[in-house]
């Protein structure tokens, strides 16, 4: 099982951050060799569709060749001539099938680990240039692996296409008694048959090889238990350091609600989730009812305990103790809405008295 310098074993699964963070760096799960076999076949089926046209085009072509420049002297402007219009003619044949390749390729990418777009991996790096380092890899068991998968991969294609050549060698041997027209198409025929079997040879291998990838990959991210405890400090916080800013938070708020609940005009209550301090003095200037404290659950309880032992009036208004709680901060007046419910509230109060 997989360890790291700590000696710890990696025996958990690597965390979505840990993922996010390696597929910024372009690190996913891919496989040449299915990108490889995908482009190949996707080639042969493009060939296969327009061996017709390619047929004729390339018998025009080499028909013309014969006809222009075999026959005449050559000359320095002439095989330049020759040369220029034979990388013209030879890129017009090729473009369709180039265009099919780059898609095929992009198609492939996407199908093995989605759009992704990773600058870091593009950047420089000195331990790129760290001629140890390259040696490290050289002789790395990874690189022993590689080694030995394409000596396999080229043993695997190399047979199956020496089979299907072997079969098609009888056929060849006609091609040359026939009309240049019919020579090129049966020999993209025959050639398209090679590459078919040898494709689908390469495409299984490539399956094989991807899944691979993938459990490679996994078994490479795995995380140590110390590493997700860390990863879970650095996102969510140290619980240590949560755990006392909550017990802090609450000790300041218990500390307000003892200083400002006694001297609050009454104390607004669910009756029993939320408790509202409010304070209207309008002789020390007050423009109108102020919040002063408010709690829920334990601290409403608290607030309510308070106001009784310094005979503050509690006054029972779930809706008015439910909106003060959830949208007026403390400090805050009251919003105008409310204006006629809490008036009603301090009338009741100013009578009991």
């Amino acid at each position: 099982m997989a360890s790291n310098s700590s000696g710890q074993e990696k025996t958990e699964q690597a965390t979505p951050k840990k993922l996010r963070d390696a597929r910024r760096k372009g690190q996913v799960p891919k496989s040449a060799d299915f990108n490889a076999s995908l482009c190949l076949l996707a080639g042969v089926l493009y060939l296969y569709i327009a061996r017709g046209s390619l047929s004729e085009q390339a018998s025009k072509m080499l028909g013309h060749y014969f006809n222009n420049y075999v026959a005449t002297p050559p000359d320095t402007n002439r095989v330049m001539e020759i040369f220029i219009g034979t990388l013209t003619d030879a890129f017009g044949l090729m473009t369709p099938l180039l265009a099919v390749l780059v898609i095929i390729a992009m198609v492939a990418n996407v199908t093995q680990f989605g759009f992704l777009l990773a600058p870091e991996a593009i950047k420089p790096k000195v331990s790129k240039l760290n001629p140890i380092e390259g040696l490290k890899k050289m002789f790395s068991a990874r690189t022993l692996f590689e080694l030995l998968k394409s000596i396999l991969k080229i043993t695997l294609v190399g047979i199956v296409v020496f089979f299907v050549a072997k079969m098609k060698y009888g056929q060849m041997l006609k091609l040359f008694y026939g009309p240049p027209e019919y020579l090129f198409y049966k020999a993209l025929e025959a050639l398209l048959a090679i590459l078919l079997w040898g494709g689908l040879t390469y495409l299984a291998i490539g399956i094989i090889d991807l899944l691979y990838q993938r459990y490679a990959f996994q078994k490479q991210m795995r995380m140590t238990k110390q590493e997700v405890k860390d990863e879970h400090k650095q996102t969510e916080g140290d619980p240590q350091i949560k755990s006392w800013l909550k017990r802090r938070q609450r000790e300041m708020l218990m500390n307000m609600v003892q200083q400002e609940v006694p001297d609050s005009t009454v104390v607004v209550t669910n009756p029993t989730h939320y408790a509202v301090a409010l304070r209207y003095e309008t002789e020390e200037g007050d423009t109108a009812p102020t919040v002063v404290a408010k709690g829920a659950d334990y601290m409403a309880q608290k607030i309510k305990q308070i106001a009784q032992d310094h005979n503050v009036p509690i006054q029972e208004n779930k809706e008015v103790a439910r909106f003060l709680y959830n949208n007026v901060e403390i400090g805050q007046e009251v919003p105008p809405e409310l204006y006629q419910a809490v008036a009603e509230i301090l009338a009741a109060v100013y009578r009991a008295k």
